[in-house]
């Protein structure tokens, strides 16, 4: 089959689930921002953002080194058990201290009267990253229905216990208020106290029953810590560990920083605001997502053929036409869709959407150019990429955030332009020095093409106001289609050949 034919369709299958699955999680923000303050919005996200860091330390790049091991080795078996162990290792004994010091942590985090939630985010953590190298595994092996269904059902799973907490318990409780007393059941597993608790432990089942249904990918393997191959692999991993952890610093600590800059009146609610506006940004984020799911094994096991470097170079033309697509298509429609998607007093942020909307896209092509440092075994490159990332996102935020408000900058939008900047050198970066390493003929015409048309329809949008909702959306609509022909017209030509 065509490669690009294949990768295609390899992010559709990944994609569609989980883009169905993402947008009805994504649902959940509606109900979130409506049920929960500002500031208790902005507690839920600063536990997200520990997590999101911890779960780079306890995977440390281990699915990376196994696409890369599996391609390499012949007895793939060894590679996935020597995986499994370490990480299963590491795992588990993160449990055992997260569970021993859960108060002294919780005290450390400021929230010294919750040391539940320090033991429930363990456990999510622990059975996630154990869940990691099985994940890994489908996506080697192809099996993407199997990879996006068991992904789909953990969704289902944390939307449906959070609606059973948040909305129907509430009813029953407010219609029938002797419901807690009279039925020990009811009173069992429901708590009128309890709010963001149901919101975490939601989580918790939802890692639970993913964790299960991937037995059948652990069953029957014989388990065979090989200490050669996994001396190998750490040593081709512990640079993605660096970079991962850099990573994560430049996607989450905005909020953490946020949340210890300001004010402590406001710093919290600022949280809440930063992370919805954030999540209008689910369309890019979710095909970046779908896109990594399938092209990461893609790319190791088209690194054998003779014309890779040009299959890679044609999938970033397709690449950037489809988030700059997105970019346009968020931006249009926000004020007549996307905004409803977050609550009334949180749509004072809406202005870092474009922002963070351009920064997850140059994310999503730093993604497609770390290929030459994965594919040369320059792994340590990747560590220093990130950690330039890193200095740039603290050092931004520490300046920008705890402006006073009557700068330009302040705050979440601090923090939204120094994510921007962030990948934006990264991206910049990691071109540069990869076309020393593993130089790729990428189209540098279309990427600045179709980016800029796409920022320049947005900005006629802006400058030509529609007061009608009906003739708004159908001038955005035909901007929309402008792009669109504008990029089929250019394509064309190469399409037929290219799939």
């Amino acid at each position: 089959m065509n490669p690009l034919k294949r990768l295609a369709g390899q992010t559709a299958i990944y994609g569609i689930p989980t883009i169905l699955g993402r947008f009805l999680q994504y649902l959940l923000v509606i109900l979130l921002t409506r049920v929960f303050t500002k500031s208790e919005y902005g507690v839920i996200s600063v536990f997200y953002s520990y997590a999101s860091f911890l779960m780079v330390i306890l995977t440390y790049g281990m699915e990376t080194t196994f696409f890369r091991f599996s391609e390499t080795e012949e007895r793939k078996d060894r590679v996935f058990s020597t995986a499994m162990l370490s990480v299963g290792l590491t795992s588990i004994a993160f449990l055992l201290l997260s569970n021993l010091f859960a108060g002294k942590l919780a005290s450390w985090m400021e929230y010294p009267f919750h040391s539940e939630y320090v033991i429930w985010f363990a456990w999510i953590l622990g059975l996630d990253a154990l869940a990691s190298i099985p994940f890994a595994r489908l996506r080697a092996q192809n099996k993407a229905k199997r990879f996006a269904s068991i992904k789909f059902i953990n969704i289902l799973t944390n939307i449906g216990l959070t609606l059973f907490f948040l909305v129907l318990c509430p009813f029953i409780v407010r219609h029938y208020p002797y419901a807690l007393q009279s039925n020990w059941l009811f009173s069992l597993v429901y708590r009128g106290d309890w709010t963001i608790e149901y919101v975490f432990i939601a989580n918790l089942f939802a890692s639970i029953l993913t964790f299960v249904l991937l037995f059948p990918q652990v069953i029957g393997m014989k388990f065979e810590f090989h200490k050669v191959l996994w001396k190998k692999m750490l040593l081709y991993t512990w640079p993605l560990l660096f970079a991962g952890m850099a990573g994560i610093v430049n996607e989450t600590f905005d909020r953490l920083l946020l949340r210890y800059l300001l004010p402590r009146n406001i710093s919290e609610a600022q949280v809440g605001i930063y992370s919805a506006c954030y999540k209008i940004s689910i369309l890019m984020t979710l095909f970046v997502q779908a896109y990594r799911f399938a092209a990461e094994p893609f790319f190791f096991a088209q690194a054998k053929e003779k014309e890779a470097k040009l299959v890679y170079a044609r999938i970033m033309d397709f690449f950037i036409i489809t988030v700059s697509l997105i970019f346009l298509l968020t931006m249009l429609y926000l004020d007549d869709v996307f905004i409803y998607f977050i609550g009334a007093k949180f749509r004072v942020g809406k202005n870092v959407i474009p922002i963070l909307l351009l920064a997850n896209l140059f994310l999503g092509v730093y993604y497609n150019l770390s290929i030459w440092y994965k594919l040369t075994s320059k792994t340590l490159w990747g560590a220093w990429l990130s950690l330039i990332g890193t200095v740039i996102t603290l050092v931004l935020n520490f300046w920008w955030i705890p402006l006073s408000p009557d700068h330009l900058i302040y705050g979440y939008l601090g923090s939204a332009w120094a994510t921007f900047i962030c990948y934006g050198a990264m991206m910049i970066l990691s071109y540069m020095i990869g076309r020393k390493y593993f130089p790729v003929p990428y189209n540098l015409l279309k990427f600045f093409g179709y980016l800029g048309l796409s920022v320049l329809l947005y900005t006629i949008s802006v400058l030509v106001p529609v007061q009608s909702a009906f003739l708004r959306i159908a001038f955005h609509t035909f901007l929309l289609l402008v792009f669109a022909g504008v990029a089929w017209r250019i394509e064309k030509p190469g399409l037929a050949k290219a799939f």
